[in-house]
């Protein structure tokens, strides 16, 4: 079902981990940002656009991770974008014939089966210097950085007072670095936040793409906490986060294994190359 959260902006949560499909409407029809994540639930969100009387023209991936790729038939054939780098990694990602099977043979077992693939990832790359969605509605400026994953973009509906930021700003995942394709993952991550901090007056609901939305006075929380998790890796400490741990919400324990993953990998990658990179 969706919630407005803002003047024309709503928002489709989704029961696997609490991922957020946003709505924003526009003239002549909406613009639909990230859609997820069961059948059931996408045909669900296509119900509720056909009794707005409102046609998708256009969708928005904010990152080339499967769970922010995905379409449905019933969802119209309008253009979806993603930034350059994000559409170019998730064609490399599907180049392989057989990476649409691995995808569905590693999902969870409550959503084994029940994810539309057939359309993932058929993303077209906006230009490097596109400063906003090409649509016919609220202006969405694009926020584009390296934290997370290739081409990572968060976008703000700037009429609206929406941030939506993809995979940061939530309230239940810790930060999760691109370890894979990045020299300095935890430098991009601060220069992500400080990006976002440079446009938090701007703000009055943030959209992450798992958890809760949250208000203004939630936004440089959600900013200072990010940053204090991060700094805290960057100086070879172990942050003390109310996301991992007997601190975190029930049913977000295994956001401690993700941390305690992230803390090896970043331990070994110092190892390897003698910085914390």
């Amino acid at each position: 079902m969706l919630k407005q959260v803002a003047d024309g902006v709503l928002v489709h949560q989704s029961e696997f981990v609490q991922t957020n499909a946003v709505v924003v409407q526009g003239r002549a029809g909406v613009l639909l940002i990230d859609p997820g994540v069961t059948d059931s639930e996408i045909d669900c969100l296509a119900n509720d656009l056909h009794e707005l009387g409102q046609p998708v023209v256009a969708g928005f991936s904010t990152h080339p991770d499967w769970d922010h790729l995905l379409w449905h038939n019933r969802l119209g054939s309008a253009p979806r974008y993603g930034s350059a780098r994000g559409a170019a990694a998730a064609r490399e990602q599907l180049s392989d014939p057989g990476a649409k099977a691995r995808i569905a043979d590693h999902l969870p077992p409550e959503i084994a089966g029940q994810v539309p693939l057939d359309l993932l990832g058929l993303i077209t790359g906006l230009p490097a210097e596109t400063a906003q969605i090409p649509w016919d509605g609220p202006k969405a400026r694009i926020i584009e950085h390296q934290a997370h994953a290739p081409g990572h973009a968060a976008l703000l509906i700037e009429e609206r007072g929406v941030l939506v930021a993809g995979d940061m700003l939530s309230d239940v995942l810790v930060p999760m670095f691109d370890l894979d394709d990045t020299a300095d993952p935890i430098e991009d991550y601060l220069t992500a936040l400080q990006l976002f901090e440079n446009v938090a007056g701007e703000v009055d609901v943030v959209v992450p793409g798992h958890g809760s939305v949250g208000g203004s006075d939630e936004v440089q929380v959600r900013i200072d906490l990010d940053r204090a998790y991060v700094l805290a890796l960057r100086h070879g400490q172990v942050p003390s986060d109310p996301r991992v741990g007997p601190s975190a919400k029930p049913g977000w324990e295994w956001v401690s294994d993700v941390h305690e993953g992230q803390l090896q990998r970043l331990a070994q990658r110092t190892e390897r190359d003698g910085t914390s990179r």
